[in-house]
């Protein structure tokens, strides 16, 4: 497995541009001891350790996750046959549709996107490649065939279905539609007359920028956004408040990127008192946000700030609701075994992992950490154990 973490493909793209590790360790501002133990297998790589290498180097971080993954078997193939028809629908966006069919009513177009919500809150990351063409092209449609209050709700849909797209994209590693996608947000949002679903676009943008190593400009547009909101939370509704939350558990995860603990804390705090605030677990414009959800965070954010004590703390304390999608509770057993991996405690991370793939099994074969995680910990054992194995083979790490 020597060749398949990312500290390899750090190594590899660092000596073809002819630096040393401690030149890269201070362009990218991060510790010389954790990027060399990372190039060499002995720590896995963060996302903000991602973010700031590939930033140095001026590279897109899939070239060093290796992203889009892809394996020998035929269902991994099909999922991939699934961009290109979705490529062009996406490329068409604005086009007028060149078609004499009608236009799905708009109570049709809401049951075709909540069914699309809900897989990609499953975690299906194929069987929404399948449906999102046909139902970006219904509503490309709509949006051409309908005025006033009915396109209004078109373009809401529209919105909804493109957070779905980004789920998808983002999910398989196709980074640059997922680019594309944000853009498209911009544009149609505004047109649905709903400013939540309006405000929801800066949290797309931000996800990109801290992504690629920039998360001030990240947290100056979330704080601008926050700003904007306080009248509508100011009236109480449980929408904005969960918007409002939301915004705040994105700022988190900048300020964690950023290696700012007390940030980062404040805002989750913040984001706390908004859950409280609701009063229980919601699904507003498909944010899962509560007090569920924002615990899973504080999982999370903790392993981001390389605080394996306080990821194990909060997850003991952690009460996961029943009804909290998959999407949400696979990401949270892939954030745990990170930090039970952190923390030394290797059979633990590959229990959580086999707990991950249990749950949302698309979504954690495709997931980087998940790749990275593993590879650590095949590389940090002397004897390979069957689960061990078996996760390697699952997510291609054995060829």
């Amino acid at each position: 497995m020597s060749g398949v973490h990312i500290g390899a493909r750090i190594a590899a793209e660092r000596k073809l541009r002819g630096l040393n590790q401690r030149h890269l360790s201070d362009r990218a501002h991060v510790s010389h001891s954790l990027l060399t133990k990372v190039e060499q297998g002995k720590r896995p790589a963060s996302p903000a350790l991602i973010s700031a290498v590939s930033r140095a180097l001026d590279l897109d971080r899939g070239q060093l996750t290796g992203q889009p993954f892809r394996f020998n078997g035929r269902g991994d193939h099909a999922i991939h046959d699934l961009v290109p028809p979705l490529r062009r629908e996406i490329l068409s966006a604005f086009l007028a549709p060149e078609t004499d069919r009608p236009a799905p009513s708009v109570a049709e177009l809401r049951t075709a996107v909540a069914e699309l919500s809900g897989r990609a809150e499953a975690g299906d990351l194929a069987a929404v490649g399948v449906q999102l063409p046909e139902v970006l092209a219904d509503l490309r449609l709509a949006s051409h065939m309908y005025d006033g209050h009915q396109r209004e709700q078109v373009m809401r849909l529209w919105a909804e279905a493109i957070g779905a797209g980004r789920g998808f994209t983002r999910g398989l590693g196709y980074f640059d539609l997922a680019l594309v996608l944000a853009d498209q947000y911009d544009v149609i949002a505004p047109q649905s007359a709903d400013p939540l679903c309006m405000t929801l676009g800066v949290t797309k943008r931000a996800q990109d920028f801290v992504a690629v190593g920039d998360p001030d400009t990240a947290l100056a547009l979330l704080q601008r956004a926050r700003d904007d909101l306080e009248p509508l939370v100011a009236e109480n509704r449980p929408e904005a408040v969960s918007v409002y939350g939301y915004l705040h558990l994105r700022s988190a995860l900048a300020t964690a990127r950023a290696a700012d603990a007390d940030r980062t804390n404040e805002h989750w705090h913040e984001a706390t008192v908004c859950a409280r605030r609701i009063g229980g677990d919601h699904n507003h414009y498909g944010l899962s946000f509560g007090p569920t959800n924002v615990g899973i965070w504080g999982v999370g954010l903790a392993v981001e700030l390389m605080n394996p004590g306080l990821a194990l703390t909060r997850h003991r304390s952690l009460r996961i609701a029943p009804d909290m999608t998959p999407s949400r509770v696979g990401h949270h057993y892939v954030d745990l075994a990170r930090g039970q991996l952190l923390a030394g405690d290797r059979q633990a991370a590959v229990r959580s992992l086999q707990v991950a793939r249990q749950v949302a099994p698309q979504q954690t074969r495709y997931h980087p950490m998940v790749r990275e995680t593993v590879a650590a910990i095949a590389l940090a054992e002397k004897r390979s154990t069957e689960p061990l194995r078996a996760l390697a083979t699952w997510i291609g790490l054995d060829r």
